[in-house]
């Protein structure tokens, strides 16, 4: 179940793809071993985000 937090974060996201970007989203999840909520989105699924518990974005790995 995603926290509070995570859910706010995923109400901007959505709003910003679907209404602003006009990008579909694909796929919304949670990941059951880091809690992270995960968002596949963009007409190629070229667009993902990772959700912390705590509302902020995971950075991508270097």
């Amino acid at each position: 179940m995603p926290t509070a937090a995570q859910l706010e974060s995923l109400y901007r996201v959505g709003y910003q793809l679907t209404y602003l970007m006009l990008q579909p989203i694909h796929l919304i999840c949670v990941d059951a071993r880091s809690r992270n909520v995960y968002i596949l989105a963009g007409y190629d699924e070229e667009l993902e985000f990772q959700i912390l518990p705590n509302g902020d974005f995971a950075d991508e790995p270097s």
